[in-house]
């Protein structure tokens, strides 16, 4: 199972989890975890018997989730703050300006969820336990400054948004589908699979030919992450045409 060094160090963690969970018989909280790692540890714990788990970002459509180990299988009260930054809507604040003043003050990645930026406004996610820190140390991002408060998860910016479209595909095979997503060649498009730089619900795949499906995600280095949203029927040249979820 495990391919790397990092791999061994994740799965040892879940397992330690898995221990002190049973052992004091209580919720046992991991930090945010990216949907990949949420995928393998979905895996993971399913291989090992424990069903007793659950996956929260703060709101319902969040991306980075904390996983809970849930011994009694409760709702647990997950220890998640969200802060609510408001500065000028001149100023154009990105995501980037966000994590980089908080990463400058030392918080740890894994401690800080989704980051939801609009004109004048912004929402970010973290664990609990630096919620008074974040608030009393950033008062400036950037050249901007910044007012700190509790958010209201009912009213969220809207992120990156997404968009739908549709494209037309010779087969659902991952190269044609690739191809189709990033405008490239097909002989780049191989090289793109085979260099381990597109993956396929949150797992690397460097089979060019492997089936891609309904609800299946595709993330394309440089490129985004994509769903495949349906099937809506064949063209007349009986080419497939599909519908796309893009995460702008």
């Amino acid at each position: 199972m495990y391919t790397s060094d990092n791999d061994k160090l994740f799965y040892s963690k879940l397992d330690d989890g898995i221990y002190l969970c049973q052992k004091r018989r209580k919720p046992y909280f991991f930090s945010f975890l990216t949907e990949a790692e949420q995928a393998r540890a979905q895996r993971y714990l399913d291989s090992a018997g424990f069903s007793s788990y659950s996956f929260f970002g703060g709101y319902g459509q969040s991306e980075r989730k904390v996983l809970c180990l849930d011994y009694y299988g409760d709702n647990p009260d997950f220890p998640i703050s969200a802060l609510e930054f408001k500065f000028r809507a001149a100023d154009k604040l990105t995501h980037r300006d966000f994590l980089g003043a908080l990463m400058s003050l030392g918080i740890e990645r894994e401690t800080v969820g989704d980051i939801l930026v609009e004109d004048g406004r912004a929402v970010v996610f973290v664990k609990s336990e630096i919620e008074e820190y974040v608030k009393s140390q950033i008062f400036k991002i950037g050249s901007a400054g910044v007012k700190i408060s509790d958010a209201d998860t009912d009213s969220l910016p809207k992120g990156r948004g997404v968009e739908e479209k549709s494209l037309i595909v010779s087969s659902l095979r991952l190269d044609n589908v690739v191809a189709a997503l990033t405008g490239l060649s097909r002989e780049k498009t191989k090289n793109l699979i085979l260099s381990g730089n597109v993956t396929l619900n949150f797992d690397e795949c460097t089979n060019i030919s492997k089936s891609v499906n309904d609800n299946d995600t595709l993330t394309v280095r440089g490129k985004g992450k994509f769903r495949i949203n349906g099937v809506l029927g064949e063209t007349k040249k009986h080419r497939i045409r599909i519908s796309i979820i893009h995460y702008r």
